[in-house]
């Protein structure tokens, strides 16, 4: 029996969500270019498209903000809850047990429905925010109604009202984040519902893995690289230097692209919009140009460009978002893409049962 390490190169299902092509750089959610998507559509339009399979129109699109911004406040018993936690545990692990101790105040039996990913959407970034500003001593700031997802989450982070291009930058970060076809943490929420659990339960599984350093690690070298071309002021010069001396150069190629990567560009086409907002926006599109001409030089035929992460940084310079919320921001986005998957497991379900190899002794 010939075994295949971690399913590599394994097709485990099919799925009409949202197609990966490495070779190419695309990326498709529901039959949309994403590039399309972030250029056109709001986090709530493209989270309906992913849970429903079409774009809302203007009514259905109110109904979704409107119940997204039903499901924001946290329940008592899981601030109580959170409150238990010792100051020293981890923002993932804390959204982790939070979303656990949500099964039991709905009924999230099999099959799961699109209300219940709504429900546990909407819940996350409120998660994030109270578990900041009480490790940090602040008063919670409790959700706005008159925001939208990406909007209120800055706002109960900072409690004040959001610069509109932090604005548009993160939402087009968690538009580009929202889905990434079979990952590991994809995988993990499908196998778990497999078995008929509820959703609650696909996602607890889904939140242990991402929080993983090899699946959802915070990008601290591309800001590590950012701060340092700010204090020297010579991008060329510090982009040189680490090259020569054998360092990797954060932020550039990516495991699956092999040219450039489509969510990188999604984002840069944004920043573009946004030069002159935001110093940190400014120094990114400065350094990926000088770095993809360096880089060409060094490594001749690597074809080594930026990948989400490096514009992903730049962003959270910018909104001042310490690097601990990078890997629960990217949490509250997949949200959508990990529910939405748990909804088309369920519609033609089969248990994941892959088999193993024995290699240990005989007695």
């Amino acid at each position: 029996m010939e075994v295949q390490k971690g399913l590599k190169g394994i097709v485990a299902a099919e799925t009409m969500i949202s197609h990966v092509d490495g070779e190419i750089g695309q990326l498709i959610y529901r039959g949309y270019e994403i590039r399309e998507l972030t250029k056109s559509y709001s986090f709530e339009e493209v989270a309906y498209l992913l849970w429903f399979g079409y774009l809302p129109d203007p009514e259905q699109l109110s109904e979704l903000k409107t119940e997204m911004k039903r499901n924001r406040k946290l329940p008592k018993n899981m601030v109580d809850i959170i409150d238990l936690l010792p100051p020293s545990m981890d923002l993932m692990s804390v959204i982790r047990t939070a979303i656990s101790s949500e099964g039991g105040n709905f009924e999230y039996e099999w099959e799961p429905k699109i209300s219940q990913a709504i429900r546990l959407t909407s819940l996350v970034p409120t998660i994030i925010a109270y578990r900041k500003r009480q490790i940090e001593g602040r008063l919670f700031v409790q959700p706005r109604d008159d925001l939208d997802h990406a909007a209120n989450y800055l706002y109960m982070l900072s409690g004040s009202n959001p610069i509109v291009a932090h604005v548009e930058a993160l939402e087009t970060y968690m538009i580009l984040t929202l889905e990434h076809g079979m990952n590991a943490s994809t995988f993990s929420a499908r196998v778990t519902v497999s078995t008929e659990s509820d959703m609650v339960s696909g996602v607890t599984s889904a939140i242990g893995t991402m929080k993983g350093p090899l699946h959802g690690g915070a990008p601290s070298g591309v800001i590590e690289l950012l701060n340092e071309i700010a204090l020297v002021g010579d991008a060329e010069k510090v982009i040189r230097e680490k090259l020569l001396h054998g360092e990797k150069l954060m932020g550039f190629g990516h495991r699956v692209y092999k040219t450039r990567d489509p969510r990188a560009i999604a984002l840069k086409t944004k920043l573009q919009e946004l030069v002159g907002e935001d110093k940190w926006f400014d120094l990114a599109m400065e350094v990926e140009e000088i770095a993809i001409r360096v880089l060409s030089v060094l490594k001749p035929g690597r074809s080594l460009y930026t990948n989400v992460e490096f514009y992903a940084a730049a962003i959270m310079k910018a909104i001042n978002m310490d690097t601990d919320l990078f890997t629960p921001t990217f949490t509250a986005s997949r949200m959508v893409g990990w529910t939405a998957h748990i909804l088309e497991q369920s519609e033609n379900n089969s248990i994941f049962r892959p088999q193993s190899k024995y290699i240990g002794a005989l007695k």
